[in-house]
């Protein structure tokens, strides 16, 4: 088995898979679309940071990749439904950056609200700047959270335990934490938030969720962050409403192109503008973030490989699996979900001649998952019969003396 880590994902994540008996390449930066396919070759596991872009055409050319693993959050790189048909899981780390997130995050309301920003320039210029104007206390302001997830539930309390009035607004019906406020509309948010801050997710029909409309409608002398997605916000606008002052400071840590690795030049229209804090992505890279990344999703990758588990699989049905028992053998099937494939696993493996010790079937919307323990080694022909079905997306045959055969 072969892995390709790409965009410095963490030792500890490298080295996990290499005690499962996994080589493991790496590569400091992203690739682009004919890179990684010309990459994959001989590869069946594949980790990426957020920058490479896993498409339908990487797929369709990578037959032997088994498994992405989105080394962060978001998997919006990822297209899901095709990795899927291909019979590729991906996996990825929905909880492990959440705080680091969310400290970059309260630490920036903080210094934008203070103009810390214009006071440390000052004084680098070699300038004493003393004065209270335009610096405020957070304590008592409201704080405009769009997306209440895992991060924007996180720093609702935190912002709470400084003193923030907390109102949010989410597509979705979330529960409030605290003393919170659910908006009915991200209009109604902006009416009165001092502060807004993005922590949508990466999905298509969020791109350009905040353009000229929405900055209208914001307060007169507010803040704006985004630390969620580059293409979801108009800078072009956001660098207008800066120049005027409506918008008095503003944090960005994301953004629509992103150079490819350590070192590559960056442009934006925000550059060199006042009271704003630009930062190259790196809301979730903390060491103590990146350790629990590289770990949780390598050890999804390993479970995967090793006894066919999908737990927290984000594009096929998930499965909690323990190991089989010592002798057993394991037959994983990703199969289009449609009448009829379980008794058709069945049968071939009663063709087989082979004991049936235990099954689990899962389903999400058009894929289904069958994973079935048999009291000896799979004959070559069941094998062939189960790749034979016409549902039959990948079979993969898991055990003592054939493992992780597809």
């Amino acid at each position: 088995m072969k892995a390709l880590l790409l965009e410095n994902i963490h030792p500890l994540g490298t080295e996990l898979l290499e005690k499962t008996g996994i080589e493991v390449v790496t590569h400091k930066g992203a690739l682009d679309e004919d890179e990684l396919i010309e990459a994959l070759a001989g590869v069946d596991i594949l980790g990426i940071r957020s920058k490479t872009q896993v498409t339908s055409r990487v797929l369709e050319r990578s037959e032997r990749l088994l498994a992405v693993g989105a080394f962060g959050i978001g998997t919006n790189q990822v297209e899901l439904r095709a990795a899927a048909n291909h019979g590729v899981a991906v996996f990825n780390a929905p909880f492990s950056n959440t705080r680091s997130v969310v400290e970059l995050t309260l630490a920036e309301i903080i210094a934008l609200t203070r103009r810390l920003t214009e006071r440390d320039k000052s004084l680098h210029a070699g300038v004493w700047d003393k004065s209270a104007a335009g610096s405020h206390e957070v304590r008592g302001r409201t704080l405009g959270i769009v997306g209440y997830g895992n991060i924007g539930t996180q720093l609702s309390v935190l912002a709470e335990a400084v003193g923030m009035r907390v109102v949010f607004y989410d597509s979705a019906e979330k529960l409030a934490l605290g003393n919170a406020r659910r908006m009915s509309s991200l209009d109604e948010l902006l009416d009165v938030a001092d502060v807004v801050t993005l922590h949508v997710d990466g999905r298509p029909g969020n791109a350009g969720m905040f353009g000229p409309t929405q900055f209208a409608r914001m307060k007169e002398g507010s803040i704006f962050l985004n630390l969620s997605r580059g293409f979801l916000v108009d800078y072009s606008h956001l660098r207008h409403q800066i120049l005027s002052g409506r918008v008095v400071g503003a944090a960005v840590d994301v953004f629509p192109v992103e150079p490819k690795k350590q070192g590559d030049s960056f442009d934006s229209e925000l550059r060199d503008l006042p009271n704003v804090i630009l930062t190259p992505h790196v809301g979730g890279s903390t060491e103590e973030a990146q350790e629990d990344i590289g770990l949780f999703v390598a050890g999804k990758l390993r479970d995967y490989l090793e006894v066919g588990a999908t737990a927290l699989s984000v594009n096929v049905p998930s499965l909690i699996l323990d190991r089989p028992r010592e002798g057993a053998h394991r037959i994983a099937h990703l199969h289009r979900n449609v009448p009829g494939v379980l008794a058709g696993v069945n049968q071939a493996l009663s063709s087989g001649g082979v004991n049936i010790e235990s099954q689990a079937l899962g389903t999400w919307g058009e894929i289904g998952y069958v994973v079935t323990d048999i009291g000896g080694p799979l004959p070559e022909h069941a094998l062939e019969q189960l790749q034979a079905m016409e549902a039959t997306i990948r079979v993969r045959a898991l055990g003592p003396d054939q493992h992780w055969r597809q």
